[in-house]
């Protein structure tokens, strides 16, 4: 049985070696194909945006093993992803949004419902009026995010990083 809880900053840092052997198991694969230098720095991310004000954390455990996790903060009303070949829509731009960071499911717990739940637990009972998040436009995850409602807005590349799609998403409050 698969249990799901939201971890606070503190307790997200407390477990963050697990966090990172999923980052790792996760990112290393096609179409990411990431380097062996990702998971620290994605160790860094976390310990950054922990400190973030409205930081949450789901994390999914399948007997006591972490086999999935998403998390993310608010960003403030104005912000937008750096370098994005094209403004936020208006009203998302005017409002503060949820900002979806990362999205990680082991890939023997895919195709369980280990992803949705994750991802409507961390999206449940936001105060933000939209989520936003980037995405590998060639990653699996891209043709699931849009089949739950999310829409293609941007593209940006961030750093080093490959191009990525900005998609968004209202929450039904506001």
């Amino acid at each position: 049985m698969t249990d799901y809880g939201h971890l606070n900053p503190a307790e997200a840092i407390a477990r963050i070696a697990e966090l990172r052997e999923v980052y790792a198991a996760v990112f290393s694969l096609p179409p990411y194909n990431e380097g062996p230098e990702m998971p620290d720095k994605f160790v860094g991310w976390v310990n950054e945006e922990s400190k973030h004000p409205g930081f949450d954390l789901v994390a999914a455990y399948d007997n006591g093993r972490l086999v999935g996790f998403a998390y993310g903060y608010t960003m403030p009303s104005g912000e937008w992803w750096h370098h994005a070949d094209r403004p936020a829509p208006e009203a998302v731009k005017a409002s503060a949004k949820f900002a979806v960071m990362e999205w990680a499911v082991l890939p023997d717990q895919r195709g369980k419902g280990v992803g949705r739940r994750l991802m409507d637990e961390l999206l449940a009972g936001r105060q933000e009026p939209y989520a936003a998040l980037t995405v590998n436009p060639q990653a699996e995850a891209r043709t699931v995010y849009e089949r739950w409602g999310w829409q293609y807005v941007a593209s940006t590349r961030p750093g080093t990083m490959p191009g990525m799609d900005v998609m968004v998403r209202g929450l039904g409050v506001g």
